[in-house]
């Protein structure tokens, strides 16, 4: 795949560029590894006053890298701008919260026969992120941040179709204050991960994205015994039981379908809705999928923008075709226009059964997925049916109800009368074929840190 800005409004290619040869990789990896032997040794209020400026210039930046983004990879421009302002809050948390997560904690020293015992929280090291497009910006800052403010040093391969963004990011701490070799962009292709990953100054790393790409990377640093997060896929359910308030249910539900166009690997894409109250919330559901605005994702009253890749389009497409031609039937959309550009409108697919691919697959567009579910225990087993288990969404206000969710289903999260999201206060993370390793909270600060034992006489 080719590194280039390409408009996927328009399919139009406006800026190329050249991946950095093995001369330039190993330069940065050396800058890297040479930078952490003396910013671990920073305090916490240093870290914290870089990482703040860098808040500061974000914000004071937000319209510019939202276009950017917006340009690259066809999110709204208004979403663009909350995920500028969401990256630069998640920066000023961890600069507040870093000394406290990571502050000595105190053993039971009488205990284990010492005079003092404690836990200590030390930086690994160099980090590689290996992150997505969907949100460009958010993805990388969410590890940047505390692995930054917990003394690690970064390396970004970033996606190849938002390059700009990239470049961004890998001058933003560094005009901040930080030290120049704490957050580099490494401009690769997807075949230049492994010889870095297996670079021994390269201790950790991280990556959101697909399964493929996840099982490559994690099988690369287990040959080289080396810590990973993963965070993949995920095709969340959105089960709706009849206590729940469908009028709120639905336009939640809207939302949590179609949020940066459909792909995000959080958006609720399975509706499993209790069999007493579906056909009202279908009605309501897609009245409201229809009334969304597809167009111009640059416009301040557009809803939808265009799939990021003309790929990513084509796989949506074969999604809903082979859910349709194996009896499935569609209540809304379904239909690519006839534009330029890689668009799909909000779709609605009733009816699917597990001879679908829809069934088992996530599908990256603005796709629902209706199901009928008879009661609570086959809403459970619908919702479980699936090898993903990121979030996960349960509409009901009975108690009984409530906690069988909260203990059941099969998920990294569950919210319960809302729709799944990322908070830095919350930890964030899948099971099953959704990863592992947590992100944000004090869980992801020290998912790279050596949890040191310290035992004294």
């Amino acid at each position: 795949m080719a590194i280039a800005t390409v408009n996927p409004a328009t399919g139009e290619t406006l800026q190329t560029f050249e991946a950095y040869d093995e001369d330039e990789v190993a330069e940065r990896i050396a800058r890297a590894y040479e930078t952490f032997r003396a910013y671990r040794g920073t305090g916490f209020a240093q870290r914290a006053e870089w990482m703040r400026a860098a808040a500061d210039l974000l914000d004071a930046e937000a319209d510019h890298i939202a276009a950017t983004m917006t340009t690259e990879m066809g999110k709204t421009l208004v979403s663009a701008r909350a995920e500028a302002t969401k990256c630069a809050a998640a920066m000023r948390f961890y600069a507040d919260h870093a000394a406290g997560f990571l502050a000595d904690e105190p053993g039971d020293a009488a205990a284990v026969g010492a005079g003092r015992a404690y836990t200590r929280y030390q930086p690994l090291g160099v980090v590689l992120a290996v992150m997505p497009w969907n949100f460009p910006l958010w993805q990388v800052v969410r590890f940047a941040a505390p692995a930054l403010m917990a003394g690690n040093v970064g390396l970004l391969k970033h996606a190849s179709n938002v390059p700009q963004t990239a470049l961004y990011l890998g001058n933003l701490f560094t005009r901040a204050g930080f030290p120049a070799g704490c957050f580099q962009t490494l401009l690769i292709g997807s075949k230049q991960v492994e010889a870095v990953l297996r670079d021994h100054r390269v201790v950790a790393a991280t990556l959101t994205g697909s399964e493929p790409a996840g099982r490559s990377v994690a099988a690369i640093a287990g040959d080289e015994i080396k810590k990973t997060v993963l965070e993949l896929g995920g095709s969340d359910a959105y089960v709706v039981m009849p206590s729940a308030d469908l009028d709120a249910a639905a336009a939640t539900a809207v939302t949590a379908r179609v949020q940066n166009n459909g792909q995000s690997c959080i958006a609720a894409k399975r509706f499993i809705v209790h069999t007493d109250v579906y056909d009202d919330f279908a009605a309501r559901f897609v009245t409201r999928m229809k009334a969304l605005r597809t167009g111009d994702p640059m416009a301040e009253s557009t809803d939808i923008g265009p799939l990021a890749t003309e790929q990513g389009r084509d796989d949506v497409e074969e999604l809903v075709a082979d859910a349709v031609g194996r009896g499935a039937t569609v209540l809304a959309g379904g239909v690519s226009p006839d534009r330029k550009g890689w668009w799909y409108p909000p779709t609605v697919v009733a009816d699917v059964t597990p001879d679908m691919k829809l069934y088992h697959e996530e599908v990256f567009g603005p796709v629902a997925a209706l199901y009928r579910a008879a009661d609570l225990d086959d809403a459970i087993r619908i919702a479980n049916a699936t090898g993903f288990g990121l979030g996960s969404n349960a509409w009901t206000t009975d108690p009984v109800e409530r906690d069988r969710f909260v203990d059941e289903l099969e998920a990294g999260a569950v919210f319960v009368n809302g729709m799944t999201t990322s908070y830095p206060q919350l930890p964030f993370g899948g099971v099953k074929r959704s990863g592992y390793g947590r992100e944000l909270s004090a869980h992801g600060i020290r998912e790279f840190c050596n949890v040191k034992t310290v035992w004294i006489a």
